[in-house]
């Protein structure tokens, strides 16, 4: 697999804006509305997606959040998703690969029913489609060599014992690590997750800073690296959970609401949750509160 883009991908700093602006059309929102419900005779589209056997889904190819491997469609969005939709009664997930910034405008374009991407739950996202209840949280950990030499757990023992931190270029980490009093000198921007995990092994920076997703998937082929336990970082006082779901097409409420009480199954245990999604770089950690909910997300 590529390096995975999760960073080009992460709209909570720039994607966001961009996504809004494009789906800005006279028009389109309402022509989505009234076809989106299914059949012309009323039919609904979950009835619709257990008659035809399968789901559209869309996928951007960013590992770990939905990539194809071969002929299978991987990643936590798809698995998540697979598991829900079963449980609805519709057991196939048709891939259809997008670029990330084409998602929502496919979606609203009925070229198919679901993201299973990953994608951030952000206010200029949710004035253009339905997503889903929280399907994780992007806590922050950090990447360090093997035995963390510094003894680091978070960026506030990162300031004490005066590390050079690295972060990825235009990623929101560099504020979490501003925030947290580290002095400009000692963050240092990198390009490319594989950058990070080198510059923490050739020792030119202490730590590398991003979310703890990101980093077990990056530790799979970096053996002499190790990642903190993840932590979710404050910045003027927030807690910033950065919370990912499944999409939908405006219109489609009733189908995102039966997606959700499924959701809320798996999300709701632990174990479940886990055994899922382990594999992608998903733990406990990554199980939303049951406090955080879409509706405020997007309100935001």
């Amino acid at each position: 697999m590529a390096d995975f883009p999760h960073l080009s991908r992460r709209g909570f700093l720039n994607r966001s804006a961009a996504v809004g602006g494009l789906l800005v059309v006279p028009g389109l929102l309402s022509a989505c509305s009234k076809t989106d419900a299914g059949a012309a005779d009323g039919e609904g589209a979950l009835d619709k997606l257990r008659k035809q056997g399968f789901v559209r889904v869309a996928y951007a190819n960013e590992a770990p959040y939905g990539y194809m491997e071969g002929k299978e469609l991987k990643g936590e969005a798809p698995t998540l998703h697979r598991e829900i939709f079963k449980a609805l009664g519709v057991d196939e997930l048709k891939p259809t690969l997008s670029e990330w910034d084409g998602l929502i405008p496919g979606l609203q374009a009925g070229k198919y029913d679901v993201v299973s991407a990953g994608m951030a739950i952000t206010p200029e996202r949710c004035a253009n489609a339905l997503f889903s209840e929280p399907e994780f949280i992007s806590p922050t950990a950090l990447m360090v060599r093997k035995g963390n030499p510094k003894k680091v757990t978070d960026l506030a023992s990162a300031k004490a014992a005066g590390i050079t931190v690295g972060v990825m270029s235009g990623a929101v980490e560099a504020s979490y690590a501003k925030g947290a009093g580290i002095a400009e000198g000692k963050i240092k921007t990198l390009q490319k997750p594989q950058d990070g995990a080198d510059a923490v092994k050739g020792g030119r920076i202490d730590a590398f800073l991003l979310t703890g997703i990101s980093l077990r998937w990056l530790a799979k082929t970096n053996p002499d690296t190790e990642v903190t336990e993840a932590f979710v970082p404050e910045l003027d006082g927030k807690q910033q959970f950065s919370p990912g779901g499944a999409v939908f097409r405006q219109g489609n409420e009733d189908l995102r609401d039966s997606f959700n009480r499924e959701l809320k199954k798996i999300v709701s245990d632990r174990s479940r949750y886990v055994e899922l999604l382990q594999d992608y770089g998903f733990g406990a950690t990554e199980i939303p509160p049951a406090t955080l909910k879409t509706a405020d997300l997007c309100k935001g």
